[in-house]
């Protein structure tokens, strides 16, 4: 059995950040046995949210940013998220989804471009959902989305359909609204980080 050394595993957990399971992989006993010893040395560990925090840390990101932008593509990303603090979803509770939602084909757009040019987004992970009315022609706004979006139809997922339409307000979101989702809690973060420092600078 290895010998536990107290320097060697506070090296392993608190500065290379590894768990208890990945530090017995890598010695060669069980992760009990890791927290018995940390016990024994007075290496305290880590709560449930640091633990949780440290998971998600160490994820790796869905997406790469890009750098060292022209100056088109920087007023790009200020367009993306200043669109995204008046238009997006925030991170509240468990809801950690980008989530753009809009009636406007060039807002939309607009947005797209800054998820896939700025942000390097894996095109695998757009969803979009419809929103409208129950008589509208779904599958005609759904072409139309689809013209706009330049996303696979098989990314469209089942559209929320509103039956308290008004037979009086027919041209009010004649192709409805649509939701652009992206699930990476990572990117969500970055997204609002960068409308906090342009909110200071203004």
């Amino acid at each position: 059995m290895p010998v536990l050394s107290k320097s060697l595993i506070r090296k392993l957990y608190y500065n290379q950040k590894l768990s208890t399971i990945e530090i017995g992989r890598r010695l060669g006993v069980s992760p009990w046995a890791v927290l018995r010893f940390m016990r024994k040395v007075d290496l305290r560990p880590r709560t449930i949210k640091e633990a949780n925090d440290n998971v998600f840390n160490r994820k790796r990101p869905s997406f790469l940013l890009r750098k060292n932008l022209t100056l088109k593509e920087q007023k790009l990303k200020i367009a993306g998220a200043m669109l995204y603090w008046a238009e997006g979803g925030k991170s509240l509770g468990r809801y950690w989804t980008v989530d753009l939602a809009n009636s406007d084909p060039e807002m939309v757009g607009v947005f797209l471009r800054f998820l896939r040019k700025i942000c390097g987004i894996d095109e695998a992970k757009l969803r979009v959902q419809m929103y409208c009315y129950a008589n509208q022609d779904i599958e005609k706004i759904k072409k139309f989305w689809y013209k706009v979006t330049n996303i696979r139809k098989e990314q469209f997922i089942k559209p929320y359909v509103r039956q308290d339409f008004r037979k009086d307000k027919r041209d009010r979101m004649p192709n409805g609204l649509v939701h652009i989702r992206y699930n990476d809690k990572k990117l969500l973060c970055i997204i609002e980080n960068w409308i906090k420092e342009y909110c200071k600078k203004i």
